[in-house]
């Protein structure tokens, strides 16, 4: 018998090919990370409540596996000059509890857009064409106010839940809409770390969750499927 692509794969390169389209470049990344370039270049100081959000893999002091794809703006921006668009695929591991949406290790997509002139306004129009694209029909969007240190203002996108049409159900706890990301305009002390000159630059950042995007697309109801290599769930696909 002939194998196929995993449906993460299939996925994750269609989401390449789209932000390819719209003039990104996709980097590869790291795994293992130092908590410089995970917590502190992105303002997480050692103190910083912030980072109870996270509960990290740590190898040593110094040393972790990285909880987000977002170390990658400071190293990206450290050896190019804007202006620059580009998205980091990868994987990221929290010690989160194992259920239908979580799992201790998942997969991001990074994104970071970087010119004199970025708005908010970019950022929308640029993540509803990609699931306009990515779901082949229009996609309710709304962008909820958050927090993230490395960005100001910080929000995080939802769309209309695919399952029951934003009517509500378990997958979106009855609420019709699905948490598709966290995202926000990049910080000036971010770009202070990078080495560029804080105002002088705006610029968003966003972090997908692929195997949401996956779930969404194929109707999948539980992401510990993703990963159990159950062959009567991969062969629908």
């Amino acid at each position: 018998a002939r194998g196929h692509l995993h449906p993460r794969t299939q996925v994750l390169r269609q989401v390449e090919e789209i932000f390819q389209s719209l003039g990104f470049s996709v980097i590869d990344s790291r795994e293992m990370e130092t908590d410089y370039y995970n917590f502190q270049a992105l303002n997480y100081p050692k103190d910083h409540p912030a980072r109870d959000m996270q509960d990290t893999f740590y190898i040593n002091d110094e040393l972790l596996m990285r909880s987000q794809t977002s170390p990658n703006q400071v190293r990206f921006m450290e050896k190019h000059s804007p202006p620059l668009r580009v998205i980091v695929p990868g994987k990221v591991y929290r010690r989160d509890a194992s259920d239908v949406t979580h799992e201790s290790q998942f997969y991001q997509v990074e994104g970071l857009m970087i010119d004199k002139h970025i708005s908010i306004g970019h950022f929308k129009a640029v993540i509803s064409e990609f699931f306009k694209r990515l779901y082949g029909k229009e996609v309710k969007i709304r962008l909820r106010p958050s927090y993230f240190p490395f960005t100001e203002p910080s929000f995080e996108p939802d769309i209309s839940c695919t399952f029951c049409d934003g009517k509500g159900c378990r997958i979106c706890k009855n609420t019709g809409w699905l948490e598709m990301a966290g995202a926000g305009m990049v910080h000036p002390f971010v770009f202070k770390s990078a080495g560029y000159t804080p105002y002088e630059w705006q610029g968003f950042a966003f972090g997908f969750g692929l195997d949401r995007l996956v779930m969404m697309k194929y109707r999948i109801n539980d992401i510990r499927l993703l990963n159990f290599g159950d062959m009567r769930f991969l062969k629908q696909f």
